[in-house]
């Protein structure tokens, strides 16, 4: 049985659009997605939330717009039915593309409501897709391919999913819920709508291409792999949003099982009839790099257990998966489908394929041995290189598509003989074959030599790329400083222990010219640790017991190194480079002091930001009580504008609170999912620290186990040296003790301290900074002034408490609230001032050192705005400030 793809399907002779014209239309969008992709991609590093738009104005600007209109067209031909109403689905088109734009907005502008919006409207148009697809089943007298049409019906069904998904990531859940979100969303989205779609419709499309019969078990195949893939999609996702990694690994395993399944008599169909233009090759790759994907994916699922860190790694797919996949499918088909559906008699279509095969191997070859050396190289020369080579491979889609529009509008009569590689040929498979024999000896041989030398250029050209960033950038790293210095050919290799916060040695010595090579070992039992120089050069971060080799380059001066990771350079992990009769070393001097950052607080947080409610929660009788503190690093606004790689406990500066009575049992699991060791401090327990405060390396866990024997607000806090750098980066909280007969009061609120020493934007904590007691900001629970424009609220009567802990690391406070007295002061365990005292007395400060804490008690006379602030007012000055609205 043959399915001819390229034919178009009867219509209504009442439809005033035909099948043409309703191409072109549609295409619009398309185009206008390709622009401005195009144009993002020069200019990505000035754009908020580039990364995000690059990704998602392909996937739902191009693919998901070109699988509305192919879904469309493979869905009129393989039911044979009368196409639906052509205005409706320009009309469903253009819903769609105004969800894309509000959601693309929202997320440029920060606006949560307003991506949320434009994920609801994508989802809406997509039940609309799938629905008009089901009718059209429905009324339809069916066919041996029919069923693919329910492939195209499963995925549309999928993309709302993905959207609510979206949607609830778009107000910035805490971890792990952010994590087990941002998976699903992947898996539904990639996995479900777009792999789902692009599998199924090449089911009839990958022999048509390859212009060959379909095998005889295809039919079967495809119906079994539905079930699976399908089913293996909502298995991973359902497992992502439980935080099981292994059962979504499990659902991963199901999908590729699908795959296999369609795999085989594709495969068989390719081995019969080898590609030979374009649209097979590109076909082809694509199907190679999905495959490479999932099984990638499934492996590193497996290899870990918490969704923060399996959505992170996660991301590490998109590059292969957009570029090597995606883009090579959508590509690749448009340029076998555009010039059949855009018509034009015989010679047009033959001179339209022709030019949409226009150097066709070498873009192939150029594109797929660009992602592979990005992909491989870690030189960010031969990364830049290999992804604007990339990028033009891509890019030239548009041009061949314009090119191919005139000529089809034009009526081209003057074309080229048609080749074997750029003529459609029609009828059934029998036909194809017999003519395709016939040809062959003429025609093939030098379209197969033509394609070879195309494709030899294109990798030429990408190794030419890759040999220019090595020469640039060196081979991975930057060359060290050697001046005018002539190689002596010699290489000089030491190794390096890093330990105990020293390397060991600490300093080697290289004659001039020899080329140096070290060999770092890491056996610190808790600790990762790197070696950077000071030219740049540097190894990656090594969990304990891994080992790099650094090629630090040809040696002409003396050349200073440290460890990169926050803090252990202030705490000794230097390394020299010594030459004889040496001069200054290269680099900048090891200890140097920054200049305080100057910080706008009259601003208000930023629109992605979340106030921290500073409301404590009632305590619950429950003697027993558990709780997972798990460490990640991730980007966190800490002021207006101001972005810091932090360290958290539970996915934000200002761990999560403890809520307990006295003798309760606290059973803490400390997972460590950052990138190095950390540990936790509890200072309410009383237990030997040996074992419950070690650090643990990245991927560990640890039990806590403690009971609160004595009443107060107790800070816990990351104990791995520097501690000081730790507590600064955010990981610190509080565990909330009240003491017995404490009375009841009306709101009950938090405020934990802590100092911020800014690093560059986007970077870490400045240890420099901690060791001259030099703050930028003075923060209360994460953020500068989140209370100045979220205010606390009270009313005029009711008795307020609130409790005050100093994180530190370095400085205490002084809590004053203006307008106010304390008529209650508990500090450190024990009360200095209760209501109604005989003497009359009342408070206006609680001062409290580092680490300590209390609460005060007040209750505000009249209605207004009052501030509460640390009376110390340098550090007032630099965020620690809040208000309380006070209402009668």
């Amino acid at each position: 049985m043959s399915v001819r793809l390229s034919e178009p399907s009867s219509t209504s002779s009442r439809d005033p659009m035909d099948r043409r014209a309703w191409h072109r239309r549609a295409a619009r969008p398309v185009l206008g997605w390709m622009v401005a992709l195009l144009v993002l991609a020069f200019v990505h590093r000035w754009v908020p939330q580039s990364r995000w738009l690059l990704v998602h104005l392909f996937t739902l600007g191009l693919v998901t717009n070109s699988i509305l209109i192919w879904g469309q067209h493979f869905t009129d031909t393989l039911l044979r039915s009368r196409a639906g109403d052509r205005g409706s689905q320009l009309s469903r088109l253009w819903v769609l593309n105004l969800g894309i734009v509000i959601t693309s907005v929202g997320m440029v502008a920060g606006v949560g409501a307003m991506a949320i919006g434009g994920a609801a409207v994508i989802g809406l148009a997509l039940c609309w897709y799938a629905w008009s697809l089901l009718t059209q089943l429905r009324g339809s007298l069916g066919g041996r391919f029919a069923f693919t049409v329910r492939w195209y019906v499963a995925a549309a069904l999928l993309l709302p999913v993905g959207a609510v998904l979206g949607g609830a990531m778009a107000l910035s859940q805490p971890e792990p819920w952010q994590g087990k979100l941002l998976l699903a969303h992947q898996l539904v989205n990639v996995l479900g709508f777009v792999g789902l779609t692009a599998i199924g419709t090449l089911i009839t499309l990958w022999p048509t291409v390859l212009r060959t019969k379909m095998e005889p078990d295809q039919e079967r195949a495809g119906r079994r792999a539905l079930w699976a893939m399908a089913g293996g999609v909502l298995i991973a996702a359902v497992a992502a949003l439980a935080g099981w990694m292994p059962v979504v690994a499990v659902g991963l395993v199901a999908y590729l099982i699908g795959l296999v399944l369609i795999g085989i008599p594709l495969l068989r169909c390719a081995l019969r009839k080898p590609p030979q233009d374009f649209p097979a090759y590109s076909i082809g790759a694509a199907l190679v790099w999905l495959v490479g994907c999932l099984v990638g994916l499934a492996v590193l699922l497996l290899r870990t257990d918490h969704p923060s860190l399996a959505a992170g790694q996660v991301q590490r797919f998109t590059v292969p998966f957009v570029a090597g996949f995606l883009a090579q499918l959508l590509f690749g088909a448009m340029s076998y489908l555009m010039p059949t559906v855009m018509g034009g008699g015989p010679k047009v279509v033959r001179a339209s394929c022709a030019e949409m095969n226009r150097f066709g191997a070498a873009r192939v070859a150029v594109l797929n041995a660009s992602l592979v050396a990005f992909l491989a190289s870690d030189n960010s020369w031969i990364r830049v290189l290999t992804s604007l080579l990339a990028l033009v491979a891509l890019a030239s889609i548009v041009v061949l598509i314009v090119r191919m529009v005139r000529l089809v509008t034009r009526g081209c009569t003057k074309v080229t003989a048609p080749t074997a590689d750029t003529e459609p040929v029609k009828g059934n498979p029998a036909q194809r074959v017999k003519s395709e024999k016939v040809t062959s000896g003429v025609l093939e041989a030098p379209s197969q030599r033509r394609d070879f030398v195309e494709a030899v250029m294109g990798l030429g050209g990408v190794l030419g790329a890759v040999a220019i960033g090595r020469a640039v950038g060196g081979s991975g790293t930057p060359t060290a400083a050697q001046g005018a210095v002539a190689a002596t050919g010699q290489t000089t290799r030491v190794r390096v222990v890093a330990n105990g916060m020293r390397f060991h040695p600490d300093t080697v010595q290289v004659p001039v010219g020899n080329r140096l090579e070290i060999t770092l070992v890491n056996e610190d039992p808790e600790q990762v640790h790197d070696l950077y120089l000071a030219t740049g050069a540097s190894t990656k971060r090594l969990p304990p017991g891994q080992t790099s080799v650094l090629d630090a380059g040809v040696i002409g001066a003396p050349v200073e190194g440290w460890c990169s990771i926050v803090g252990h350079r202030s705490m000794g992990m230097l390394f020299h480079v010594t030459t004889p009769g040496a001069g200054a070393p290269a680099g900048p001097p090891v200890a140097v002091g920054s200049t305080r950052q100057q910080v706008d607080l009259s601003k208000p947080p930023g629109p992605g930001f979340r106030t921290r409610s500073a409301v404590l929660e009632p305590v619950l009788p429950s003697p027993e009580r558990s709780i997972q503190l798990t460490v990640t690093e991730a980007d966190q606004e800490l002021a207006p504008g101001v972005i810091q790689h932090a360290m958290t406990y539970n996915g934000r500066v200002m761990g999560p609170t403890v809520n307990a009575n006295l003798g309760d049992r606290i059973s803490c699991r400390l997972v460590n999912r950052g990138s190095m060791g950390h540990s936790v401090d509890f200072h309410a327990g009383t237990v030997a620290p040996d074992n419950t405060m070690r650090t643990i390396a990245p991927g560990e866990s640890l039990d806590y186990r403690f009971v609160t024997h004595r009443a107060g607000i107790w800070l816990y806090h990351c104990s791995t040296m520097p501690m000081s750098a730790h507590i600064a980066a955010g990981m610190y909280g509080a565990v909330v003790v009240p003491p017995r007969g404490i009375a009841k009061v009306d709101r009950e609120f938090l405020l934990i301290q802590q100092e911020a020493y800014l690093g560059p934007p986007g970077g870490e904590t400045d240890s420099a900074k901690i060791a001259n007691e030099a703050p930028d900001l003075t923060i209360w629970n994460g953020h500068a002034n989140q209370y100045v424009f979220d205010p606390l609220t009270a009313r005029v009567g009711e008795r307020v408490r609130i409790w005050v802990l100093a994180a530190g690391p370095s400085r205490g406070i002084s809590f004053h609230v203006v307008g106010a007295q304390f008529d209650t002061v508990f500090k450190e365990g024990a009360y200095l001032l209760r209501p109604n005292n005989p003497e009359g007395g009342g408070a206006q400060a609680l001062d409290l050192a580092a680490a300590q804490g209390g609460f005060v008690e007040l209750v505000f006379d009249e209605p207004g705005t009052y501030t509460f602030v640390n009376h110390s007012f340098v550090e007032m000055e630099r965020g620690a400030r809040g208000l309380i609205k006070v209402t009668a």
